[in-house]
């Protein structure tokens, strides 16, 4: 444990990210789950804008990298893409 008052207040604010983190990236999980086990193209389309804004957020705080937000979002408009055909 840190005794410098600063080291104490850093690992709070570790802390608390680590939660907030954990469950931003938790929700964008569930979402694309959500998104993968639908059938409908026009319902997956508005699932598709939530969970691309939910990764664009977590790309503009930090949480994830953008390459990596990038990527999932390509894989998944090319899911949806395919639910239309």
């Amino acid at each position: 444990m840190p005794n410098i008052q600063s080291a104490k207040k850093r690992l709070r604010q570790s802390r608390k990210r680590r939660v907030h983190n954990r469950d931003v990236r938790s929700s964008i999980r569930t979402l694309t789950k959500t998104l993968l086990h639908t059938d409908s193209a026009e319902e997956a389309e508005g699932v598709y804008r939530q969970v691309s804004s939910l990764l664009d957020r977590a790309a503009r705080k930090g949480v994830l990298p953008k390459n990596a937000v990038d990527r999932r979002k390509s894989r998944l408009s090319r899911y949806v893409q395919s639910l239309s055909n």
